[in-house]
């Protein structure tokens, strides 16, 4: 069997090939990257020419930039309109570790708005962008996470772990942003330095069959795997992941700034996607400010040693709606805890206060710092639909919790088959019906409920 074929398999099973829309047809002439002066394994930096090669394809009204087997170090790249980059079978584009090499652009981070460095590939503000192939885009991302590390060694004694994520620059692997039409295709991708693949303020776009590995020579710190920022209209599909912070995750922006944006997040299906190693593997915030909806989640597989299916994270300086969410058949294999939510969640990390002393910080420390009235920064969580989500191996079935104001609201659970050695807990909750579930415990007994009205079908 091909790559694709044990790709689909270890996931879900064999599954019927899926045509791509009519928009992400490779349309224009071929441009072969060495006759830009693309020159495969040297120490030299190939960014200046293969963005020439990617430039005449765009200058030609569009085509397709074919990078042969061998590898190749570079910057950032900027994929342009009716362009294809198509990283082929043996090639490596691998990144550079000076962060010089990675222009600052606008962009939101963690749900903030500032100038960040560009991703190693980006489409940026363009329409009909692909980055396909089977070859390896692949980070070198350790001396990225070393800085972060060192960082907040210098940092978490002063109370200011929260400003370290935004302090310590990393690129992202691949960067979509403000885009549309866009397409992620059929590559391995490893060693992000931060984030692996970022679809932000977007609209159209289809992330599928990628192979991330990103615990490769260290565990990199938010080494996200796909996260669906402020977008709308994305497909995510056939992925197989393993990373070190959240796999799978869904975004709006953060506290004052996101609530001032205001983007939801929309629209969005995720399907038929293995996730092997992370922190947690469907993952929605805790960036909630913009809100979330219509999100569909299905055929999703998540293995030990994730610790963590089923995520709803968020603070109480967050806000944003979430709703119209549908989660179905889902594997859970020996993950340790299977769906939390927790709305207060990593204090030091959520809720910025700047230090007495500091002058003038940056406008982005402001910005996070900016208070948000509660009455606007309590998020909200209603119409939840859970259904044929099957669990072996489990430690803890429920970690549910929310504020008295603001309980989760209207959940639906369907077909739950869970093997857990305990139940746990579910508290703030109203309207939460459960039909034909099965949760078999260690003592026999299902969830400790508490400060909720209106669940039922329970046994």
């Amino acid at each position: 069997m091909d790559r694709r074929t044990l790709l689909r398999l270890g996931a879900v099973g064999a599954l019927a090939p899926i045509a791509a829309p009519a928009w992400a047809q490779e349309t224009g002439r071929t441009f072969d990257a060495a006759d830009f002066g693309a020159a495969p394994n040297t120490d030299a930096v190939q960014t200046r020419a293969l963005q020439a090669a990617i430039d005449a394809a765009s200058g030609a009204g569009g085509g397709t930039v074919v990078l042969k087997p061998g590898v190749y170090r570079s910057g950032s790249l900027f994929v342009k309109s009716n362009v294809t980059l198509n990283i082929g079978r043996g090639a490596t584009l691998k990144g550079v570790t000076d962060l010089n090499a990675y222009p600052m652009v606008r962009t939101r981070v963690a749900g903030i708005e500032m100038d960040w460095p560009a991703g190693l590939l980006n489409i940026y503000q363009q329409t009909n962008a692909r980055i396909t192939g089977e070859g390896l885009v692949d980070g070198d991302g350790k001396v990225f996470w070393d800085s972060y590390w060192a960082l907040r060694r210098e940092y978490d004694p002063k109370d200011l772990r929260w400003a370290a994520d935004y302090d310590c620059r990393r690129p992202r692997l691949i960067h979509i942003y403000d885009a549309d039409k866009a397409e992620v295709s059929g590559l391995n991708l490893a060693r992000s330095g931060f984030w692996t693949v970022h679809v932000c303020y977007s609209r159209d776009v289809k992330v599928a069959d990628l192979i991330i590995r990103n615990n490769i020579g260290g565990r990199g710190p938010s080494t996200d795997g796909v996260d669906i920022d402020s977008s709308e209209r994305v497909l995510v599909e056939r992925c197989d992941l393993a990373v070190n912070d959240d796999a799978l995750c869904i975004k709006a922006g953060r506290d004052w700034d996101g609530l001032r944006v205001a983007r939801p997040c929309r629209e969005v299906k995720i399907r038929d996607c293995i996730v092997r190693d992370a922190l947690a593997g469907m993952t929605f915030g805790s960036e909630t400010s913009g809100g979330f909806h219509d999100i569909e989640v299905s055929g999703l597989r998540i293995e030990y040693p994730v610790p963590l299916g089923i995520f709803f994270k968020s603070g109480h300086t967050r806000g944003g709606i979430i709703s119209g969410i549908r989660i179905r058949d889902v594997h859970l294999q020996d993950v340790a805890t299977l769906m939390r939510v927790n709305l207060n969640w990593y204090p030091n990390y959520s809720y910025a206060q700047i230090p007495p002393g500091i002058a003038s910080p940056p406008d982005y420390w402001t910005a996070l710092a900016t208070p948000v009235p509660r009455e606007q920064g309590i998020p909200s969580i209603r119409d939840v639909r859970m259904a044929n989500i099957k669990a072996v191996g489990g430690k803890i079935g429920f970690e549910a919790a929310a504020y008295a104001e603001a309980p989760l609201e209207d959940f639906r659970f369907d077909n739950l088959d869970w093997d857990v050695r305990e139940a746990g807990t579910i508290a703030n909750a109203r309207d939460w019906r459960f039909t034909n579930c099965r949760i078999d415990t260690l003592d026999g007994t299902g969830p400790k409920v508490t400060a909720s009205t209106g669940v039922t079908g329970l046994a």
